[in-house]
């Protein structure tokens, strides 16, 4: 059979874009479900990087890069696309529609839209996936509102120690820095990969750059 003659399916390709937290080391799992799906090695995207916001390299260039129209996208959860609602949200349409990839959330049958391509399946798809993004931010929020809270407490209790300082190895901050200033790496990704927040991260260059704090001569 000649490359012309093949049929649109025969183009399709799948993907699995796996994310897991600096902090969270189970993408062992993740991989094991793309391995069931019959996912090519090299179509498994894995990054370790915080889900809140999209600014991250390695699902950047899946996107940009890799993914085209007809192909399917498989997540194992809406949470490992993202944290933010209206960051998910705007991201789905962008890959939806824009980029004309279907997208499977594993653990979420409804959110497949492969079926149901009538005007009724996709706004059905719509709603559960807003609904859905809502609630998890709704939940996040109400763990950090307890997490202030009992900060508070804590400290009108005289028991809050107030959190232990950031462990960075000077030299290898300093050469990750360096990176960035020559536009080898950005600094979202040398946060991801060091953890840190991007007021820490600014924190530490302003101490690197003036010589003070950790990284006083």
């Amino acid at each position: 059979m000649n490359s012309s003659s093949k049929t649109q399916e025969e183009f399709i390709m799948e993907f699995m874009y796996i994310r897991c937290s600096t902090k969270d080391q189970n993408e062992a799992r993740q991989v094991a479900k793309a391995k069931e799906l019959g996912i090519d090695d090299r179509h498994i995207f894995i990054e370790k990087a915080s889900g809140k916001d999209f600014d991250r390299p390695v699902y950047q260039g899946m996107k940009n890069a890799t993914l085209r129209e007809g192909d399917v996208l498989y997540i194992d959860s809406l949470d490992r696309l993202g944290r933010n609602y209206e960051g998910i949200v705007a991201e789905w349409q962008d890959l939806t529609k824009k980029l004309g990839v279907d997208i499977v959330v594993l653990d979420m049958p409804l959110l497949d839209t492969r079926k149901n391509k009538d005007l009724l399946g996709t706004f059905i798809s719509d709603i559960v996936l807003q609904l859905l993004s809502y609630v998890a931010e709704n939940e996040r929020e109400k763990i950090r509102t307890r997490q202030r809270e009992g900060i508070e407490e804590a400290k009108a209790a005289g028991k809050y120690k107030g959190r232990k300082p950031v462990e960075v190895n000077p030299y290898e901050f300093e050469k990750l820095v360096m990176d960035v200033k020559a536009k080898k790496r950005t600094a979202t990704s040398v946060m991801n990969e060091l953890g840190l927040t991007r007021t820490t991260f600014y924190k530490l260059v302003g101490e690197w750059e003036t010589k003070t704090g950790r990284f006083e001569e």
